[in-house]
């Protein structure tokens, strides 16, 4: 797995009209890791839009693939604002060949929390499912934990919360070549984990966690703590 970290040129009206759809960007950036008229191998890799940019301004791209991009495919004058930064090895940087349960990592996320009813999928508005969503989501699925918060008796609830940053909230929209609008909601989720089972962790790291990841969403991105 490789991380790169990408700045677009706001003054690029092909970045500009990027930065408004998500599919298009990620249509854009398949383009660094296949030859050209080849369609994108599925799960090549995740992307997220941060909500920090560099000195300048400029908007701030974080994508992990599985193989190392080529961004000259790319081939839209100005499309970039400076040169990427060189990809790194998260295996080696991360040490993940010797992961074991119980190390911590600072995490960030954007994802789309939701629920399935009726054969439809609802995005979670409140701010104790999107806690939920992703305790579960953790524990179930993702193999890992997340700190609880007890209530100190603050509320007449007695239950605990776990301890996350959820900020950013709002509706992602794109169009498909065919005409059909996607629309998801989501949040950016920020804190500290725990890993409880590397093999689903390693999984989650690799694929993903939950919808919408064409749209910028699922990319778990971490960073060891001391």
């Amino acid at each position: 797995m490789f991380l790169n970290r990408i700045h677009l040129n706001p003054r690029s009206r092909a970045a500009r009209r990027d930065l408004a759809d998500p599919y298009q960007m990620h249509s854009t950036l398949c383009r660094a890791f296949c030859e050209p008229d080849r369609k994108c191998p599925e799960g090549e890799f995740l992307w997220r839009l941060e909500p920090e940019t560099d000195r300048e301004g400029n908007p701030r791209i974080l994508i992990q693939s599985r193989s190392l991009p080529d961004w000259s495919r790319i081939a839209t004058l100005n499309w970039l604002a400076v040169e990427p930064d060189p990809s790194v090895d998260l295996v080696e940087k991360l040490m993940l060949n010797a992961l074991k349960s119980g190390q911590r990592f600072r995490f960030r996320m954007r994802a789309n929390p939701c629920v399935t009813r009726q054969g439809k999928r609802l995005g979670l508005l409140q701010r104790v499912d999107q806690e939920s969503w992703i305790e579960r989501v953790g524990r179930d699925n993702a193999g890992f934990s997340l700190p609880v918060l007890p209530s100190f008796g603050l509320s007449n609830s007695e239950e605990s919360h776990v301890d996350v940053r959820i900020s950013q909230e709002r509706m992602i929209r794109g169009q498909q070549p065919s005409g059909n609008e996607l629309k998801i909601f989501s949040v950016l989720y920020d804190g500290v984990l725990s890993v409880t089972d590397t093999d689903k962790f390693l999984q989650a790291l690799q694929s993903g966690i939950g919808h919408g990841k064409v749209l910028g969403l699922g990319l778990l991105s971490v960073v060891p703590v001391a």
